[in-house]
């Protein structure tokens, strides 16, 4: 399994600080051409992430909430805590529409539908002419529903992946960071997640790029 060290900030990130992960395993159709980074860093509040796609023929026809946002162009954050068997899915699309789920497998997971999604998540989408990225970030008060006691503290390990598909684009594909064993396309296999850490180290910005 990959490891993946989320750094610690300081201000709002500057992802020209940040490694970059490459969620580059084609898995189950021939290689579309298609490519994904993400990077993760984090404070004491708040874990932020940051993918970038390179895709054309970009797929954006979802809005609603509730939709199956894997079926346009869509990037996600698949993660778990400690010895949990549940995981939760967080699933964006180019106009930032989330699909957000938790449970321990596809067919047992419950979809959330979070009243305040966007003041939470604090989604943004940009789209180029070559691509699109997709930043938000997961406020430590979202995690405290679910877990109480949980805190953003150096040391912490957690088990995460990263994916890119789109089942209906122009190309369609799947990407994953850690390679995914299936037979056939399933991303909801929490035994195929990475290992992440929260890092002792501090990236420090003086001047906050932007403001959450």
């Amino acid at each position: 399994m990959k490891e993946y060290v989320i750094e610690k900030t300081v201000g709002a990130p500057d992802w020209t600080k940040v490694p970059e992960l490459q969620v580059d395993n084609v898995c189950w159709l021939p290689d579309a051409g298609v490519r994904m980074e993400q990077q993760i860093c984090h404070d004491d509040e708040k874990i932020y992430v940051h993918q970038v796609a390179h895709e054309k023929n970009i797929r954006a026809e979802l809005t609603d909430k509730l939709g199956s946002i894997c079926t346009d162009s869509c990037m996600e954050f698949f993660f778990a805590f400690g010895a949990d068997e549940r995981y939760f899915n967080f699933e964006i699309n180019p106009n930032g529409c989330i699909e957000l789920g938790f449970g321990p497998d596809r067919k047992n997971r419950v979809r959330l539908c979070h009243k305040a999604e966007r003041e939470t998540f604090q989604p943004c989408c940009v789209r180029a002419a070559d691509g699109w990225t997709a930043e938000y970030c997961l406020p430590l008060d979202f995690f405290r529903l679910f877990y109480p006691d949980f805190r953003l503290v150096p040391g912490v390990r957690f088990r995460g992946n990263c994916y890119k598909c789109g089942d209906r684009t122009e190309h369609p594909h799947y990407l994953a960071w850690n390679p995914v064993n299936t037979l056939s396309p399933d991303f909801h296999r929490p035994e195929f997640l990475g290992e992440m850490i929260l890092n002792l180290s501090l990236i420090h910005i003086s001047e906050p790029t932007r403001p959450y």
